[in-house]
């Protein structure tokens, strides 16, 4: 019997198969099936090379019987350089019941989008449900994903933009507030931009935390989405010990995450995290309890968001007829 045809499907294939509502929903199932204990993940697996670092993740869903294992690069320099993705790379999709590749797919917007739909999620139960003033901190696109799931989540009216290059964030002011319909100024400090807003996100790839505990209005919820290796840093650990902490998972944020540093420093142990997403989602833990507390998010990105995400795009690729197909044992 011959395995079934392995789907191949490019970045555009991806991008036109599912929206902010979708990968929203896609995440939300990955955190539910991470807090009921049904779903199976591994450690992050890092490979330094000479200008850059591979990472790979991988996850298993049981509904459907899924694996995914996704193999990213991480070249900072290659749009300046060469006119490339900092990062790129492909996730194999695979069904776990029987162990054939089902699909190859272009990684990119997927961890672009699930990342986003993420804070997304995170938000509607770690925010204010009337904040209505968002601080976006790096504005390239991952920036613009989180904005778009933002506003699909909360009642933004209102947002800042900050980048380390400011035609960056004018491009962001100018475009997304056109797309979302809301105002949007460029703001030069981040410290400003943060305390008058109910929201802060972070998608930057600093290496020096710029966002402390004193930048932060009491009420405010905080998601820290840029550290995914133990080098970058976002925020002073000292606002991870003033806020309630929760993370995608224990285990990676302590390795290369928010987290890390924290532990690092001694500012806070593990027993200062409140909880991993996936159990806010369950139920078994509550989100925000307050209009005062500071929440923050520790998001280093985990192998069940891509997986849940890569299952949902393999079914409707199938269904619309999208991709190519090529047999890998003939």
């Amino acid at each position: 019997m011959d395995t079934p045809e392995v789907l191949l499907l490019s970045r555009a294939d991806v991008a036109g198969l599912m929206g902010v509502s979708d990968y929203l929903d896609a995440m939300e199932r990955a955190f539910l099936a991470c807090g009921e204990r049904a779903a199976a993940r591994s450690a992050v697996l890092d490979i330094p090379v000479a200008g850059g670092t591979f990472h790979a993740k991988a996850a298993a869903l049981a509904q459907p019987a899924r694996v995914a294992v996704k193999v990213n690069g991480n070249f900072p320099a290659n749009p300046a350089r060469h006119g490339l993705p900092a990062i790129q790379g492909a996730i194999i999709l695979c069904d776990a019941a029987l162990g054939y590749p089902l699909a190859i797919m272009d990684s990119i917007e997927i961890t672009i989008q699930r990342t986003a739909a993420a804070t997304a999620l995170a938000a509607r139960y770690l925010a204010r449900r009337d904040a209505d003033i968002l601080a976006v901190i790096g504005c390239g696109n991952q920036g613009r994903a989180s904005l778009r799931g933002l506003v699909r989540e909360l009642p933004i009216r209102k947002a800042y933009a900050h980048d380390v290059e400011h035609a960056a964030a004018t491009r962001f002011a100018a475009e997304m507030g056109a797309e979302a319909g809301i105002e949007i100024v460029v703001a030069v400090d981040v410290a400003s931009a943060a305390r008058a807003s109910g929201v802060v996100v972070t998608c930057t790839p600093a290496r020096k935390p710029f966002l402390a505990a004193g930048d932060v209005a009491p009420g405010t919820f905080v998601a820290a989405v840029g550290a995914d290796s133990h080098d970058k840093q976002e925020l002073e650990p000292g606002l991870l010990a003033s806020a309630k902490l929760v993370v995608d998972s224990l285990e990676q944020c302590a390795r290369i995450g928010e987290l890390h540093h924290a532990l690092r420093l001694g500012v806070v142990n593990a027993r200062a995290v409140h909880a991993e997403l996936g159990d806010v989602v369950a139920g078994s833990r509550p989100g925000r309890t307050s209009r005062e507390e500071i929440t923050v998010f520790d998001s280093t990105g985990i192998g069940l968001q891509d997986v849940a995400a890569a299952a949902a795009i393999y079914e409707r690729a199938l269904a619309s007829g999208r991709g190519q197909r090529c047999r890998l044992n003939r």
